[in-house]
């Protein structure tokens, strides 16, 4: 899949200068979460995972850990029975994405788009939702300021669709001003009954525009 859409250079020059600058100031910062996630959760202390990017290409995301490993042996091995305190005030708080900004400087993400999702539901995606890969995957997106993961996945494509055909720099300015204050409030981090979000199993209905 090739898109052609080009990244805006106002974008990715926002988007390095922002990084740059984030990744200097709380350099402190991850460094105490990074020992934090050591002496709770053992190593690693970064998540590494595959997802897709632009035009659907994988890349290696990094983020904090925030669940223990899978243990067959005591059935912890769902998302919920393995986030961990210091994980879900990680998540509360949005200080496990901090690691995503060395994603943003090296180009494979953007400080705003659509969150980049797991490989599997690539090919679970209609055409229309396919399309939230014609532009670079985002930190925080416009699905985040409007409800987060408390939103249901038809609604969820829908506005990073809203968020494809509308970029612009006001528009990501926008976003990261609320993500801040979504992020204070701590407003819509998990699915009800879910540590995030319910797996995506597949289209049941025709995407459309709500905004």
């Amino acid at each position: 899949m090739n898109t052609g859409r080009a990244v805006p250079i106002w974008k990715r020059c926002f988007d390095v200068a922002v990084a740059s600058i984030g990744l200097i100031v709380s350099s402190p910062l991850l460094l105490v979460i990074a020992i934090g996630v050591r002496m709770t959760l053992g190593r690693p202390a970064l998540f590494r995972q595959r997802r897709p990017g632009r035009d659907g290409r994988p890349f290696t995301i990094y983020k904090f850990r925030t669940m223990v490993e899978p243990d067959l042996h005591s059935g912890a091995g769902s998302d919920e029975q393995r986030l961990s305190r210091f994980g879900a005030w990680l998540r509360h708080t949005s200080l496990d994405e901090l690691p995503g900004l060395w994603n943003v400087l090296r180009g494979e993400m953007s400080l705003v788009g659509p969150r980049p999702l797991l490989m599997q539901y690539v090919d679970r995606y209609t055409p229309a939702q396919s399309r939230r890969h014609e532009v670079l995957p985002g930190v925080t997106g416009w699905a985040q300021v409007h409800g987060r993961n408390a939103t249901t996945w038809e609604q969820r494509f829908a506005l990073d669709i809203w968020y494809v055909d509308h970029q612009s720099f006001w528009l990501d300015l926008k976003i990261l001003a609320l993500t801040m204050v979504q992020v204070l409030k701590r407003d819509g981090i998990s699915h009800a009954g879910h540590a995030t979000m319910p797996e995506f199993a597949g289209a049941r209905e025709t995407i459309h525009t709500i905004l």
